[in-house]
């Protein structure tokens, strides 16, 4: 067990969390702006809803939530997921990650996507939320006495004010993302951890160099959100 070999792997399991990242991100913010949107409905049952269903996906453990996914959607009594990793291995020829590993593969791969794009798209609808309404009505009203459409005045004045005041917890959110990919192994999934704790019957080093994969990718977000941040300081408070 040599320190490349060890990294080749460890790069195959940090290529399965950037893609849990990526697609988790693609997905859960246009989503959670939906959300956003319906908990600041006029029309309170679906304000009440929205609320709620928030309530309770941001009150359950991310982990529990990746259970209920993957263990509790069965058809004809057999697990779903179960049922299309077969379908993409056997019938398509499809694997995630090296097949002696024993991975859940596709079908447990997109449970986990399911439950945290639900999962953050709730917590992203709180951050949408906060910013847009924190935007005083005054600039809504004198949007209108200019002859601005509702559409003209969010996007062009109420809009990049928003980015600016969500961009910090946002950019908070999606570090955590980076580091909740990690519960994915709790159902076998490939990612860079489970991967490393293959090799720890030999060595414990594995373990620790895994982390500095994390180290780097949040790093490399820090500076971003650092970036943006800065190109931003023409809007003041």
């Amino acid at each position: 067990m040599d320190f490349w070999s060890v990294t080749q792997s460890l790069l195959q399991g940090f290529g399965v969390t950037c893609l849990i990242f990526i697609i988790t991100l693609i997905f859960s913010l246009p989503l959670g702006l939906v959300i956003s949107f319906g908990s600041m409905s006029k029309f309170k049952p679906l304000s009440a809803i929205t609320k709620v269903f928030v309530w309770v996906i941001r009150g359950i453990p991310l982990m529990l939530q990746v259970f209920i996914v993957y263990y509790m959607i069965k058809i004809n009594g057999k697990n779903l997921w179960g049922e299309v990793n077969r379908f993409f291995y056997f019938e398509l020829g499809w694997a995630v990650g090296p097949p002696e590993l024993n991975g859940e593969g596709y079908g447990g791969l997109i449970a986990v996507l399911i439950a945290f794009i639900i999962n953050y798209a709730c917590y992203f609808s709180e951050i949408f939320r906060g910013g847009i309404e924190s935007v005083s009505k005054g600039q809504y009203e004198a949007g209108k006495v200019l002859g601005m459409t509702k559409n003209q005045i969010f996007n062009k004045v109420v809009l990049l004010q928003v980015i600016k005041r969500i961009l910090a917890p946002m950019g908070n959110e999606i570090i955590t993302l980076v580091k909740d990919t990690a519960l994915s192994n709790s159902i076998g999934i490939l990612e860079i951890i489970m991967v490393s704790k293959t090799f720890t019957s030999k060595a414990i080093w594995p373990l620790f160099y895994s982390g500095a994969f994390y180290l780097i990718f949040v790093g490399i977000l820090t500076l971003l959100f650092g970036y943006l941040e800065k190109k931003l300081k023409f809007f003041k408070e």
